[in-house]
């Protein structure tokens, strides 16, 4: 390598600190990137790689963004989960000796973004931390653009870590560099985040008041380890941090991976938006923050009945009162994101527009707590206490902020007149000498009889008399002193507008000067309340999720439920997201029941007939109910529920290497290892990524474990109609179908639930509805029709053994082969052996799976 600059060598010692972020350098009105640094933003942000000392041997790769224009480039780079470190000039070019110096400023992150550009406004944007302690781990949230901050404890291992973390936005985890290898891959490649680094966990005493609830160490110490990271990287105020939340999981309705995934709560399962899926039908919200405290309500449904109970007796107060709810919405609607106008005052990147906007959102508050007061809702009155806000910050603002300021901070036009008595002087003194310029042109156009005279200004000559040549002789000789020489022009100037010119300029760069500081004043009195728009921004937000389940239980007809501790009881249950993509009318809705007497349903039915979207349709209900919102159907008699656990639909993980059997079977598992007598199963064709055997013996050894040992509620639904004799052994068992019918040789599904097992599954139907040729619809028609032929045969023939070993009181289990010329009760040694080794078993030593596989060994060698 060529020798190095000193510049150079400035930019690569400081990039070695920050191996792992692109370094945007500032030189000049560009952030310059060098090295592999410039060929990987050249690709990623589609601009020019160039090279420096493009001459040399070993010439160095560059590239550059604009100053003025970096952040939609960081932007790019940051949704992408690349990290860049800002690096700028932090002394006075014009006094630096040497090589100006620089330094990192910010370390922006995936998780630590707080330019609203960058921002979803409707999602919190989390950066996690990850702490492993002997027998739990520790999680802790952190949204900087809110302060908000989460303590999760983990004591179910690490496929609890891996649950928890899916159920979260979280753009970046913070690990300690010891935790193994092999779970670093597995939370990149499971949930797609940036994976940083921070070993100091030493509590940090400037933070003492955001931990005053931590009594245990290890809460402590996970906390150290991210507010360590998130101090090392932002390198500024954080004094909007909020007192950190132990977040209970007990206390709410457990959600895993897999069935977040499968319901489709907050984005459709396929495309991965917003759009179909249940948060796009409940989000009525009219406020940013509003729809960021839903999405975390969806997240985590309660499992408290009385706090379940006060949400939804203010959404009926907000439901029974329209006029009032509608005026409210309408206060709501000039309300901006004060939690996030509260993160950027502390951080230091608010500018006068966003404390405009402050103005106007508090000014609608006194507004807002009238409204709540005209509820008759005693809990609604409740909430109007919990709305005040200092009247001291709008006074603040309203003398000081202009009603539309710039977008920058340090170009003037910011203050208003009468705030500050030296700003109003400067002022005076610009403003006064700009209109003796105008007069003093008047003057000299007068004096010198010339009309196209003019004096203007620039930022090289400052202000000057123009004349135009033609107009030369008309000068009197001396009266100007010439400045610049134009093609068409000249330009002169006088000791008297030199003066003049010198008091203007000095009165704009002192007022913008002071300007710029008397901003920074406001900015940190606004500091000082922080905390308290913060608590207001909170009830604000909940007012604001509950008139919104108010306005959408109105507009699409839902009743508030009841809950019970032992009966599920819905009539005319209706799937909420389904509902409002069809037709208006078209959807069938049907009743659930299920109580200790009937806590499995068994579902049978034709494909598109309905069974997966029936038991989506109770889980959807069941959280709508805990999150506090009215429910869609005629009326609702609910269980409080503490996990929902599912199995629908087919889906393979290539990324773990996961075929979809084995997501099945994992999922299944995990349901049944964890659910107890209160959760709710969903299980959806168990069985089908194996063969029919293997398949109906997990199904049914699945059916009888729930049964048996767990008792969860369980919605099961199969094609295996074998599985619905099980109703005549399992007394807490249920059969159910949806109905179908043929007609002139067409399935007509009527979507309508009705009990007792299914009469067949019209699989050739459904083909034939996905418009497959018919030459294949015939011929399968035709194997189906051999195959229940040959299944009939083999019935007859089981029967007829039966009926001949009554008398021998000896029962066979298997059809002995029929040979050509040859009687059936005929027997051989072989079929000896199979009855003597059927005669061995011990059934009551075998499982229902065992036994399955046995008898599938048994049957095998009875064929031979």
């Amino acid at each position: 390598m060529a020798k190095q600059t000193p510049m150079m060598k400035q930019y690569l010692s400081i990039k070695e600190a920050y191996k792992d972020a692109f370094l945007f350098f500032r030189l000049g009105d560009f952030y310059e990137l060098f090295f592999d640094d410039a060929v990987q933003a050249a690709r990623e942000l589609e601009i020019t790689l160039t090279k420096r000392d493009s001459g040399s041997p070993n010439p160095i790769p560059m590239c550059g963004v604009p100053y003025h224009s970096a952040e939609n480039y960081i932007k790019t780079l940051i949704e992408k989960g690349y990290k860049v470190a800002i690096c700028e000039q932090v002394e006075d070019p014009k006094t630096a000796k040497g090589v100006v110096k620089r330094e990192v400023i910010q370390l922006i992150t995936p998780g630590t973004v707080m330019e609203k550009t960058m921002l979803n406004e409707k999602e919190n944007n989390y950066i996690a931390s990850l702490s492993h302690f002997d027998t739990s781990y520790v999680l802790v949230y952190s949204d900087l653009s809110t302060g908000e901050n989460q303590l999760v404890v983990i004591e179910d291992g690490w496929d609890g870590v891996i649950h928890e973390l899916y159920n979260q936005p979280i753009k970046e985890i913070v690990v300690s560099s010891q935790l193994p290898e092999d779970l670093q891959k597995q939370l990149k490649s499971r949930l797609h985040v940036t994976l940083s680094y921070q070993d100091e966990v030493t509590f940090n005493a400037e933070y003492r008041n955001l931990c005053e609830n931590l009594h245990d160490e290890k809460l402590l110490t996970a906390f150290s380890r991210l507010l360590n990271y998130i101090q090392h990287t932002q390198k500024r105020s954080l004094g909007h941090m909020q007192q950190a939340k132990v977040i209970a999981l007990q206390h709410h309705l457990s959600l895993d991976m897999y069935s977040k995934r499968n319901l489709e709560l907050t984005e459709t399962l396929i495309k991965k938006e917003k759009y179909g899926s249940l948060l796009w039908v409940l989000d009525k919200t009219v406020t940013a923050m509003g729809s960021r405290m839903l999405k975390k309500w969806l997240e985590r449904p309660l499992l408290n009945a009385r706090e379940i109970e006060k949400r939804l007796n203010i959404v009926e107060g907000f439901y029974s009162q329209f006029m009032e709810r509608d005026e409210l919405r309408e206060t709501l609607k000039s309300v901006y994101d004060l939690e996030r106008l509260a993160g950027r005052i502390a951080f230091g990147n608010v500018n006068a527009r966003d404390l405009q906007q402050l103005k106007s959102s508090l000014q609608k508050i006194p507004a807002l707590k009238q409204l709540l007061l005209q509820f008759s809702q005693p809990e609604m009155r409740q909430l109007a206490k919990q709305i005040y806000i200092d009247p001291k910050i709008v006074d603040i603002l309203q003398t000081s902020i202009v009603e539309d300021p710039p977008i920058s901070i340090k170009e003037g036009g910011i203050i208003k007149d009468g705030y500050n008595e030296q700003l109003d002087t400067y002022r005076d003194a610009s403003r006064n000498g700009k209109q003796w310029i105008a007069e003093l042109e008047q003057k000299e156009k007068q004096a010198t009889n010339i009309k196209s005279l003019k004096i203007g200004y620039n930022r090289v000559f400052g202000y000057y008399i123009e004349v135009t040549k033609a107009n030369l002789h008309l000068l009197p000789e001396g009266r100007y002193e010439r400045k610049q020489t134009l093609t068409n022009a000249e330009r002169y100037i006088t000791p008297e507008l030199k003066e003049k010119e010198q008091l203007i300029l000095e009165a704009e760069e002192k007022s913008v000067e002071l300007e710029y500081q008397l901003f920074i004043e406001i900015r940190e009195q606004m500091k000082t309340y922080i905390p308290e728009l913060q608590r207001l921004a909170e009830v604000v937000s909940y007012v604001d999720v509950l008139q919104g389940f108010a306005t959408v239980s109105e507009s699409n007809n839902y009743v508030r439920p009841t809950f019970d501790r032992k009966k599920l009881r819905i009539k005319q249950s209706r799937h909420p997201v389904i509902e409002q993509v069809m037709d208006d009318g078209t959807f069938v809705p049907n009743d659930i029941a299920l109580d200790e007497h009937s806590h499995i349903l068994l579902i049978t039915g034709p494909n598109m007939s309905g069974k997966s979207t029936y038991m989506r349709q109770l889980a959807l209900t069941v959280i709508m109910g805990q999150i506090g919102c009215f429910v869609p159907c005629e009326s609702a008699q609910l269980l409080i529920f503490d996990q929902i656990f599912t199995r629908i639909g087919a889906a393979d993980d290539l990324v773990a290497g996961q075929s979809t059997f084995m997501v099945e079977m994992l999922e299944a598992n995990h349901a049944i290892a964890n659910a107890t007598e209160q959760s709710l199963i969903l299980f959806d064709e168990i069985g089908r990524g194996t063969s029919t055997y293997d398949g109906m013996a997990l199904a049914q050894a699945i059916i009888e474990y729930i049964h048996n040992h767990i008792q969860a509620k369980t919605l099961f639904s199969t094609h295996y109609h074998e599985l619905t004799d099980l109703a005549n052994t399992l007394p807490n068992l249920k059969n159910i179908h949806v109905r179908a019918e043929e007609h002139e040789g067409n399935v007509v599904f009527l979507h309508q639930i009705k009990d007792g097992p299914a009469d067949q599954s019209y699989g050739i139907h459904v083909a034939k509805l996905a418009n497959l040729p018919s030459s294949l619809i015939t011929r399968a028609s035709k194997i189906l029709m051999e195959l229940e032929g040959t299944s009939q045969s083999e019935a007859e023939t089981k029967a007829e053994q039966a009926a001949s070993t009554e008398q021998t009181g000896q029962l066979s289990f298997f059809t002995e082969e029929k040979q050509q010329h040859q009687p059936v009760s005929k027997s051989n040694n072989h079929d000896d052996k199979v009855i003597q080794e059927l005669k061995d078993l011990d059934l009551f030593t075998l499982t229902p799976l065992d036994a399955m596989n046995v008898l599938y060994q048994l049957q095998k060698k009875a064929r031979k």
